[in-house]
């Protein structure tokens, strides 16, 4: 008996420190069921906050088409020097798909490269980067799997070539494509080529306007950018950013049947995310007092997600946390306030454990009572 009870509150001690710490996998605020989409796998992520509001087999592994050329650009514009001068080779001329006509010997700016590739789904222009950048397409897609695997943290993609043409070892998931592109959306220069509806384009080869592919720059209200893509194997596959107030909304589908069903997909999912959702956010000018009179304030602006219309609830305690509850007392976000006149601060682990008690008591009960019923059943 005295084991069973050991075990039981170590098990609930596990599992609180995890949901209190946020540790493991993605933090999926919601997964609507009645949300029906026609693409295969798809997510809805808050882009501040990385919450997934939406998940349809978000981590199971696909073909990513042209959306790969997201992972090209992001690494071109911070690893490389947009002023450089490449010179197009006859690999690039030749590749298939969709191209900017790039002649062979063509000397072009590497960020027009980038422009080409983001706003037009040039993939002689992906070459060109990616000889330029790396000597060949397979130097640089190791340097893109290093890229998405050090600099963002994602783990089930693997790229073999710049622009997303079929290869059964070019593979990604919606989740990891989610995590890219809040990462890519951070930076200024991708985030204005992607949000590019029109380009004038003069090329030796070519001279003409090129349109931005995504439709929904044109006909979805707020939409920022990103990319769409389609190869026979892939299936027309899309990513795409938006943003109402101070909400910006990532949406990922896979595997599409057709364009229209991959563009009302994101539709609706976007729909979904700005009708049940609101991105709030505290300053960090902000002065706290506890429940002793102590004056605490934030490092920085902190950010959180709450149901559209939700009350609020804002508590500093005595060991100067601040806790931000929602409908019902439930933990939508806590962090550690530092004090008002002191920039340090020796936090113990003791402290922890007790917040945690403090947080999640009453959830505790129901878990040892829940696991108790368990082990009850095992032990007959």
């Amino acid at each position: 008996m005295k084991r069973t009870s050991i075990m039981t509150s170590t098990l609930c001690l596990v599992v609180i420190l995890s949901f209190y710490f946020n540790i493991g996998t993605p933090n999926v605020v919601s997964a609507n069921e009645t949300l029906s989409l026609h693409s295969e796998t798809a997510i809805l992520m808050d882009a501040e906050t990385g919450e997934i509001l939406f998940n349809q087999k978000m981590e199971q592994t696909m073909y990513p088409a042209s959306i790969t050329k997201i992972v090209t650009a992001i690494v071109a514009i911070e690893e490389g020097n947009l002023a450089d001068i490449v010179t197009v080779s006859s690999e690039a001329v030749n590749v298939t798909g969709t191209r900017v006509y790039l002649l062979e010997d063509e000397r072009v700016p590497l960020l027009k490269l980038v422009q080409g590739l983001l706003i037009s789904s040039g993939n002689d222009a992906g070459t060109a980067i990616a000889e330029h950048m790396s000597g060949s397409e397979e130097q640089f897609s190791e340097l893109m799997n290093t890229f998405v695997k050090e600099k963002i943290g994602i783990h089930q993609t693997h790229f073999t070539n710049p622009h997303g043409l079929y290869d059964e070892n070019h593979l990604t998931t919606a989740y990891d494509m989610a995590k890219i592109t809040q990462y890519a959306m951070q930076n200024e220069m991708f985030r204005e080529i992607v949000g590019t509806k029109e380009m004038e384009w003069i090329g030796e080869g070519w001279e003409t306007v090129i349109y931005n592919h995504n439709r929904l720059l044109w006909n979805y209200e707020g939409a920022t950018g990103v990319k769409n893509g389609f190869v026979r194997k892939s299936g027309y596959t899309l990513v795409t950013t938006a943003k109402r107030d101070e909400m910006e909304l990532i949406a990922v589908t896979l595997n599409a049947p057709s364009a229209d069903h991959a563009y009302n997909d994101m539709k609706a999912l976007f729909d979904y995310g700005f009708d049940h959702y609101h991105t709030n956010v505290i300053f960090s000018n902000n002065v706290f007092q506890s429940e002793k009179g102590e004056r605490y304030v934030l490092d920085e602006d902190l950010y959180f997600l709450s149901n559209r219309n939700e009350e609020i609830s804002i508590r500093v305690n005595s060991l100067g946390r601040l806790w931000v509850r929602g409908e019902g007392d439930r933990i939508i976000e806590t962090v550690r306030l530092k004090p008002e006149e002191s920039p340090k601060e020796t936090v113990t682990m003791m402290e922890d454990i007790e917040e945690v008690k403090e947080a999640s008591q009453s959830f505790l009960d129901k878990l040892l009572s829940h696991f108790q019923s368990i082990l009850s059943i095992f032990s007959v």
